[in-house]
């Protein structure tokens, strides 16, 4: 009877922006909700989980030994490999990351070290969704009406918010494919959105994974508020 090989899931987290929006004196990464910086809270959740077999952080080059020193070297984490610096653009520093990931990956995750309240569901369901399309990505449908509007900025048309989803991280590849959009975005100087898109123009089709309205990515003062929230919520306060 032949053993069916165990899946090597590799964790790219990207935590290499100044977060200029904050206008704050210290990164978004590492202000603290609920008394624990926000890259602390996204590393625990992954680190917990027995499906991710290694962590690479990516990280602004100014702040490495402050990651080192104050994220890392106070938490007990088991699964980070390494920290590599970032690029210029967010997709030069999820390929850097790539690029330390090992050989023998399988399945590689991408997530934003700004999104602390991913849950292990949307993880799990989002590396099988990767297994089985190549390209997959945690998504909640928007709420809101969606409309697009012309250059002076008139409607032009509401769009059927039915078919429109809001996307979040993680997004999870067949190590294989992301490797290869990536190299190729590079070469055609291609600046996408998101990783998903570089698998897209090379034909890959995304599989969505429903996500929760909580998987927020914190990037000004209210989401602050927000943030603050959720954690009370979760620790059952008012």
């Amino acid at each position: 009877m032949t053993m069916e090989k165990k899946t090597n899931v590799s964790l790219v987290v990207v935590a290499a922006g100044k977060g200029t929006r904050m206008n704050m004196n210290i990164n978004k990464q590492y202000i603290s909700i609920g008394g624990i910086p926000i890259l602390a809270r996204t590393l625990k959740v992954f680190d917990d989980i027995n499906y991710i077999n290694e962590i690479i952080l990516v990280v602004h080059c100014d702040d490495i030994l402050y990651c080192k020193e104050k994220i890392i070297g106070e938490n007990n984490y088991r699964k980070i490999k390494c920290v590599v610096t970032g690029g210029a653009t967010r997709q030069d520093s999820v390929l850097n990351g790539l690029k330390a990931v090992s050989e023998d990956s399988d399945i590689v995750l991408i997530h934003d070290g700004a999104r602390p309240f991913i849950d292990e569901d949307s993880i799990v369901r989002c590396i099988e969704a990767a297994k089985q399309y190549g390209t997959a990505t945690v998504a909640v449908p928007v709420k809101d009406t969606i409309k697009s509007a012309d250059s002076e900025g008139f409607v032009h048309s509401t769009l059927d918010r039915s078919t429109l989803w809001s996307i979040q991280t993680p997004q999870a590849f067949k190590y294989s494919i992301i490797m290869e959009a990536h190299k190729q975005a590079c070469k055609d100087g291609y600046i996408g959105t998101d990783d998903t898109v570089l698998t897209e123009r090379l034909g890959y089709r995304t599989k969505l994974v429903m996500g929760t309205y909580n998987n927020i990515k914190i990037t000004t003062r209210e989401d602050l508020i927000f943030a603050e929230s959720i954690v009370n919520s979760c620790n059952g306060k008012d």
